[in-house]
């Protein structure tokens, strides 16, 4: 297929395009390159040196001889998105391009306004370049767990049957979200359902959990693919966050009381979701509903877990309970349905000791480049 994989610069969608072109797909990147800018905003860094976006498809296709197409743009930039999309004709629109953290869209009100803007005209600019020059494109959309909050119920995939006075309908599951960005993507949700609805657009969203992992098959082949380890506490993740903090020997820092249960998964797992989605697409005029992701763990599982192995590599490190920045629940229910996926041939690699250890490993050939005041939490809600 010719995919098109926007954001193909960043976390998640490095390593996809990499998954896809090796898999044989006509694989095109469209990146604004934005998330190396926040790093300097944020005088922040990945943790692991990353390559120029040229150098990383120059090295490709050295390696493999096969050709990444890449376009240097924004998708709020309708004219020039549209000339990517004539130019590749893309029978797959893999969209990862939009501002991904929470505590960045909650610094202050311009960076509320930007990721609100950014995300929700990106997408919708996405939706109508599609329905101009390439309807029988399958978009794949990449949510977030995040929409649903922290119900008191399961969380099902998208959609749940209610019952109200004696009528029953289908319809979409309610949404709670925790931040201005997690409301961004409740916002692109709305907007991509109705679109499938008035237009026969085949969508798919992906409500992808936390990920975790830094290496998948493509990026180990050469040290200028290596994917890049956001540790810092607007972009990093909690797990990468303690074992960084185990690295250089910093108390594993868990926001209140470490009750906050989230959905988990492998990058590993990420590009093969991807993978699934592209080659079982929606019907035209359904707007599907997937929740991407394998396991269940609160902060403080994931505490405990790094504790356990950086002690095992002969680091000592305590844990500490420090006041949460966010508003949020710190002791919930959480069930949330993850079928549809391994219905559709996923099968998890799963957050065991080894893989822990592994990145840990990882960690400590590149702890020098941590930048030390970006460990703790800077960013609050209140």
């Amino acid at each position: 297929m010719r995919i098109i994989v926007a954001g193909g610069d960043g976390f998640c969608g490095w390593p996809t395009a990499l998954y896809l072109s090796r898999k044989g797909h006509d694989v095109a990147i469209i990146d604004n390159l934005a998330r190396r800018k926040w790093d300097i905003e944020l005088r922040s860094n990945s943790l692991t040196p990353i390559a120029s976006l040229q150098e990383r498809v120059e090295a490709w296709k050295r390696l493999t001889g096969k050709t990444i197409r890449t376009f240097i743009g924004d998708l709020t930039h309708y004219d020039f998105l549209c000339e990517v999309m004539r130019q590749v004709q893309p029978d797959a629109f893999v969209h990862f391009a939009e501002q991904r953290s929470a505590p960045y869209s909650m610094i202050d009100r311009e960076h509320a306004v930007f990721t609100q803007v950014n995300n929700i005209v990106g997408t919708l600019n996405v939706a109508y370049a599609i329905r101009e020059l390439a309807p029988d494109c399958h978009l794949i959309k990449l949510g977030t767990m995040g929409e649903y909050g922290q119900p008191n119920i399961d969380i099902e995939e998208g959609y749940i049957e209610i019952e109200h006075n004696g009528r029953k309908d289908v319809l979409p599951y309610p949404k709670q979200p925790g931040s201005f960005y997690h409301l961004s993507k409740v916002h692109d949700s709305h907007n991509l359902m109705f679109i499938s609805k008035i237009w026969g657009l085949r969508v798919t969203d992906l409500n992808q959990g936390v990920v975790y992992g830094l290496h998948t098959d493509e990026t180990l082949m050469d040290p200028v693919l290596i994917n890049r380890l956001d540790y810092d506490a607007v972009f990093g993740t909690a797990l990468n966050r303690f074992i960084i903090q185990a690295a250089i020997g910093h108390e594993l820092t868990v926001y209140g009381k470490g009750g906050q249960t989230r959905g988990f998964l492998n990058i590993t797992d990420t590009v093969r979701c991807i993978e699934i989605s592209a080659e079982h697409p929606a019907d035209r005029g359904e707007f599907r509903v997937f929740n991407q992701f394998t396991e269940e763990f609160s902060v403080l599982d994931l505490a405990e877990k790094v504790k356990r192995v950086a002690e095992q590599e002969g680091y000592m490190v305590n844990i500490a309970n420090i006041e949460n920045p966010r508003i949020e629940k710190e002791s919930h229910y959480y069930n949330a349905k993850n079928t549809k996926l391994q219905e559709l041939g996923l099968e998890p690699n799963l957050l065991t000791d080894d893989v822990i250890r592994g990145i840990f490993r990882s960690v400590l050939e590149h702890k020098d480049r941590v930048i030390l005041d970006n460990v703790m939490p800077t960013v609050k809600w209140g």
